[in-house]
């Protein structure tokens, strides 16, 4: 049925319904009990264990964890509300209705879930006698599909929503969507894709939500999402025999901080002051490790121990950092126009980073050297700039093999320009006898020269914990030298920042802009600042800390 042919009611039906619903957040609305009963959940398998159940979306969508007990494989399983065959036909008439009538604004719109909210309920309200009576709790399931389809994510919607996720991934037609879940690492969920038609919608809408483009010509894209979230595409059965492929790397609202970090043992205490004082004199830092071993995470935590103020500038092909300093610079690089072979439009790494020089940054910030952008970054280490970057590699060893061979080509002479080199890996131990997934920093090592490092932390897997080994530490002696002070003192502070950190830790001061606040106190103040931690109610429980 068309708009043009739907009855308009010459009186305003009651929408009382929608009265109840109360906004939470830019996605979550709660429906009272009494519009909208609460929804049992489905009974799982028999033979099945459950490990755990918590709403996405109350009450229209939850997520209930399964295992085997034989196998001791886990299940996602999305319970989602769905429409039955009546909801179904007037689900399609009112996507006709609100496609026809919700005009597009003149401005970018801040949240379009709000403004689909209110969009949806005046038209809804306007044409709901004419599509057919149906009891309330049909329409507040309409109006959630609706959403979801519209400006949400589409089918993946409640996995998008549940902060438990890292990553979506579907590997095509006709095969589970596996996630990765922060405690039961990688499992396979209960949806699937079983068209090409399905998939392949689903695709092109979320690369149109990044403002980019893919078609059987270009199948390849790499972008990001609303909500900074990293999406990944092998578009159709080009390249892929089994249908569209697509990847999603969540993006944390919420970063993790340095105490988040030290809380969850990726960093110690010790380490954290250290790297502290190394950024402080502008020490380069470069991360490495693996597919998602945690390197833009651990980047994104040392950027806040940056002195505020300093100007920061960051150079990455899709948008993962998050800092919370005020003087940033956030570059992004962009692909050709041209087709075909042609680079018309292109905005590369390597561009930027050149472009960087002109604008004198205190600190510049590479999210991945891969390429000739890391020559530029390596000449700029040089002149006297900071630098931090990240790379895919397992050791520092590794890491030097690619840096002095094609692409970079990095001169060995130019090595020891990146004076501090971290080692993130994802590794596996048993806490509280179950084997579970953990990043931990394996390693922190100085580059005095070419192939001659110095070790200056190493993670001792047996009792999970990072010796330091600071007596030969050239760094220390190098920002002795730079202020004018002995070693001892440098280590002194040191100590008196691990306190810092660690009264953090205690007061549960967590959230990355709580942490960069205290920071920039501490540096504004250091003398005052630290008397203030030590005395009073707090330096008790903090004195047994510090023994233990």
């Amino acid at each position: 049925m068309s708009p043009s042919r739907l009855k308009i009611p010459s009186h305003k039906p009651s929408f009382s319904f929608l009265k109840n619903i109360k906004l939470t957040s830019p996605f979550k609305k709660k429906i009272k009990e009494e519009t909208l009963p609460p929804v049992a959940p489905k009974p799982v398998l028999r033979g099945l264990k459950i490990v755990e159940r918590y709403p996405l979306y109350e009450p229209f969508s939850h997520v209930v964890i399964v295992q085997n007990p034989k196998t001791g494989e886990h299940k996602y399983i999305l319970d989602e509300l769905q429409l039955d065959q009546l909801e179904k036909n007037v689900y399609h008439k009112i996507l006709e209705v609100l496609l026809a009538e919700i005009e597009s604004p003149k401005e970018e719109i801040a949240d379009p879930h709000k403004f689909f909210t209110q969009s949806a309920r005046r038209i809804v309200d306007k044409y709901r006698i004419s599509l057919g009576w149906l009891p309330d709790v049909s329409w507040s399931k309409i109006l959630y599909h609706a959403e979801r389809d519209l400006v949400g994510f589409g089918k993946i919607d409640s996995l998008m929503r549940d902060p438990n996720i890292e990553d979506i991934s579907c590997d095509g037609v006709n095969k589970p969507v596996y996630i990765w879940h922060r405690n039961h690492e990688s499992i396979e969920t209960n949806l699937k894709f079983e068209s090409d038609e399905a998939l392949d919608n689903l695709v092109v809408k979320l690369v149109h939500m990044a403002g980019k483009h893919v078609s059987s010509a270009f199948p390849i894209v790499d972008a990001s999402l609303p909500g900074k979230h990293r999406l990944a595409v092998a578009y159709r059965r080009e390249i892929t025999p089994f249908g569209t492929a697509f990847t999603i790397r969540k993006f944390r609202e919420d970063p993790y901080s340095m105490i988040d970090l030290i809380n969850i043992g990726t960093f110690s205490e010790e380490m954290a002051a250290y790297l502290w004082i190394c950024l402080e004199n502008r020490a380069s830092v470069m991360v490495l490790g693996g597919t998602a071993a945690g390197k833009t995470t651990a980047l994104n935590a040392l950027a806040c121990l940056v002195k505020p103020g300093s100007k920061i500038m960051t150079i990455e092909e899709t948008a993962e950092l998050n800092l919370s300093h005020e003087n940033w610079v956030s570059l992004i690089a962009r692909q050709s126009y041209g087709l075909g072979g042609s680079t018309v439009g292109e905005v590369s790494l390597f561009d930027l980073v050149k472009t960087c020089m002109r604008h004198r940054p205190d600190l510049l910030i590479v999210g991945e050297v891969r390429g000739q952008e890391a020559y530029v970054l390596f000449q700029a280490l040089a002149t006297g700039h900071g630098g931090m970057c990240t790379m895919h590699a397992e050791n520092l060893s590794s890491a030097v093999k690619r840096l002095t061979q094609k692409p970079m080509e990095i001169s060995p002479a130019y090595i020891p320009l990146m004076n501090i080199v971290l080692s993130v890996q994802r590794v596996h131990l048993i806490k509280n006898g179950e084997k579970k997934a953990f990043r931990r920093v394996l390693s922190v090592n100085e580059i005095a020269d070419y192939e001659k490092y110095v070790h200056t932390f190493k993670w001792d897997p047996t009792k999970d914990t990072h010796l330091p080994f600071l007596e030969n530490s050239i760094q220390i002696k190098s920002v002795a030298e730079r202020l004018g002070i002995t070693p001892q003192e440098v280590l002194n502070e040191m100590s008196k920042r691990r306190d810092v950190l660690r009264w953090m830790k205690i007061k549960n001061i967590r959230s990355y802009k709580d942490v960069a606040t205290i920071i920039a106190e501490y540096y504004s103040r250091p003398k005052q600042f630290y008397e203030k931690i030590m005395t009073g109610e707090e330096v008790t429980a903090f004195a047994a800390t510090r023994k233990a």
